[in-house]
């Protein structure tokens, strides 16, 4: 059987986003996991944008953001219905995802990059984003994800890019005082869910015998 083919690289929270939905919708690829500072020939001529996640569909379409992917699982299996909140609206939770893009990467981006070379820099990219980590906690108060009850399209858009917040500087986060922020990560890093689309893959070279995500059930 043919499958749709996915560039990938295991920690890129862009990357982590698509497998998320994918594995929501029990959409099976064919992954190839990148190297980001050693990128395969065949990846850079499926996409001249060269990052992650590109997603090579049956009929040769690209889709080459993350987000066009996320939604291609939401039209095209039942993730569109496991993922769907509880309260408000997939467009609501879709509008929530592209306003971190826009609002908070980057400053995220800023805050990890300069944070052994310009610690100004950095804690003051640190302080900008914390504007929206501060609304995110006020969302979950009172339930357990960000849209209510119930896992959704929101949760997995946004929580890759709030880890790797909390990775540059973990005692700082954890002491912060997000009461639902924190335990709604916590949820969110020991899930099954995120344990499987976390599973990792040796660098992909032509050749290489086929690896078909999402893996079984670990």
């Amino acid at each position: 059987m043919i499958h749709p083919v996915l560039y990938s690289f295991r920690r890129c929270p862009y990357a982590m986003r698509a497998r998320l939905a994918l594995e929501a919708g029990d959409i099976e690829v064919v992954l190839r996991e990148i190297v980001l500072r050693d990128k395969a020939p065949e990846f850079l001529a499926a996409s001249e944008k060269a990052t992650v996640p590109v997603l090579v569909l049956d009929d040769g379409t690209i889709l080459e953001e993350s987000l066009d992917v996320m939604r291609w699982a939401l039209d095209t299996s039942d993730a569109g219905e496991k993922l769907t909140p509880d309260q408000g609206s997939m467009q609501g939770a879709l509008t929530l995802i592209e306003r971190m893009d826009a609002d908070f990467k980057p400053h995220l981006d800023a805050y990890k990059y300069l944070y052994r070379s310009d610690q100004v820099a950095a804690f003051a990219a640190r302080d900008k984003a914390v504007d929206f980590l501060r609304e995110l906690d006020e969302m979950l108060a009172g339930q357990d994800y960000l849209m209510g009850q119930k896992r959704s399209v929101a949760d997995i858009g946004v929580a890759p890019f709030v880890r790797q917040f909390a990775h540059v500087d973990r005692d700082w986060f954890y002491g912060q005082d997000w009461e639902n922020l924190k335990p709604w990560l916590k949820v969110f890093l020991e899930s099954d869910v995120f344990k499987r689309i976390m599973k990792k893959y040796p660098k992909w070279v032509v050749g290489d015998d086929v690896t078909v995500f999402p893996p079984e059930v670990i």
